[in-house]
């Protein structure tokens, strides 16, 4: 996969490694030979993930290796969704793979997302490893977000072909979200296991810190609702431009990193310098908003919102774990613009409600995401796939 790049599946596969690493694995991370920087050099490779430094993670010993393919066959530019760059790229994500495999043994792969589970796959009979297939979404949902609208019900059948492809070739699948594992547990002929993702809590940002954050972008603290992600379209930031519409007296603010595009008006953009000023606006926030309506993943800016202890506001369907009224505000997927106005009106306008709901959410975090248990877990899942297929350190 493109790593590090500050999107959240990209964020999610660098702190697994890490905790993996931490639980005593020794993990080597393969992505694209492209990211949005460049990490600190290790021995063999680079040490895993961008923003360690400033999030004061400690280092597991030994770190995480990375090892990627040749830059010049790596997509440009990066970003979610199919490209006509992925399927060479995805060609050296797959010799880079064989190199590594003849050079050392492993005894398993956990292949993120579909592009890493077709290169692990393909190539089992020659590496001879098994494979767990990470699913961070379903595609049957997703896949139509990135074609024209006429192409919807081709891209969903599509979509739901590759989803029990990947299932079926793979001897082990993790779902990132209960609606996941229903969807593809029919499909899969090894077990399948739902472990969603985790998250480390870092100290916060400091409060003069979230002032000139805000104090740069216009925002007064605590009187905003804030996006903080990609703008491609599964995101599904029409909705709340048209909630932004309905409720001009409040600010809605969408934080990118993107550079080319831009939100939907009315929504205010913030383009983040870095990741630290991004997660200073969140903290800054008074209200943290999530429109998707796809399921099958579990979104990392959710666990992000959780961590800084803040209202969150979404779909009821995505936001799996959370309680309306206790640590969020849950719509139902059908509710439209008045709806959402409504429940940004309801959090920005009650102080107390906002700071209960973000207090729920960060107990959530807490007794839900910790890495540890979910390290554990997914080492248990990989060591049952090893004893199952006979082929550790083959």
């Amino acid at each position: 996969m493109p790593f590090p790049l500050p999107q959240g599946s990209q964020v999610f596969l660098g702190a697994q490694a890490r905790a993996l690493a931490a639980a005593g694995a020794e993990v080597t991370l393969l992505c694209y030979g492209r990211g949005a920087a460049t990490p600190a050099v290790g021995p063999e490779g680079a040490e895993p993930g961008e923003g360690d430094a400033a999030r004061g993670a400690a280092m597991p010993r030994p770190p995480p290796t990375l090892l990627r393919a040749p830059r010049l066959l790596s997509p440009v530019p990066l970003r979610s969704g199919p490209s006509l760059g992925k399927p060479l790229a995805d060609a050296a994500l797959l010799a880079t793979w064989l190199r590594a495999r003849a050079r050392r043994r492993y005894d398993v792969v956990l292949a993120h997302h579909a592009e890493a589970a077709v290169v692990a796959c393909a190539s089992r009979w020659l590496a001879r490893v098994p494979v767990v297939y990470v699913a961070h979404t379903l595609l049957e949902a997703e896949l139509a977000a990135f074609a024209p609208a006429p192409l919807a019900r081709v891209c969903d059948r599509l979509g739901a072909a590759f989803d029990r492809g990947l299932v079926r070739a793979a001897d082990a699948v993790i779902a990132l979200s209960r609606a996941a594992a229903e969807r593809l547990a029919p499909a899969a002929r090894g077990p399948l296991e739902w472990i969603p993702p985790g998250l480390d809590p870092a100290p916060p940002p400091r409060a003069l810190a979230v002032r000139a954050a805000c104090a740069r972008h216009g925002l007064v603290p605590g009187q905003f609702a804030l996006y903080s992600g990609n703008l491609d379209a599964y995101q599904e930031l029409p909705l709340l431009a048209a909630a932004a519409a309905a409720a001009p007296e409040l600010a809605v603010v969408v934080a990118t990193h993107e550079s080319r595009r831009s939100p939907p008006a009315p929504l205010r953009v913030a383009r983040a310098a870095d990741a630290a000023e991004a997660r200073a606006l969140l903290f800054g926030a008074g209200a943290a908003v999530l429109p998707r309506r796809r399921t099958g993943g579990l979104p990392i800016k959710l666990l992000n919102a959780m961590e800084a202890a803040r209202a969150i506001v979404a779909h009821g369907d995505v936001a799996e774990g959370l309680t309306h009224g206790e640590s969020a505000w849950l719509l139902s997927p059908g509710a439209g613009a008045a709806e959402w106005a409504a429940a940004l009106r309801a959090v920005l306008g009650d102080p107390a409600l906002s700071t209960r709901l973000g207090v729920g959410a960060r107990r959530v975090l807490d007794t839900r995401h910790a890495w540890p248990a979910l390290a554990a877990r997914t080492l248990a899942l990989c060591a049952s796939v090893v004893r199952a297929t006979g082929r550790a350190g083959a």
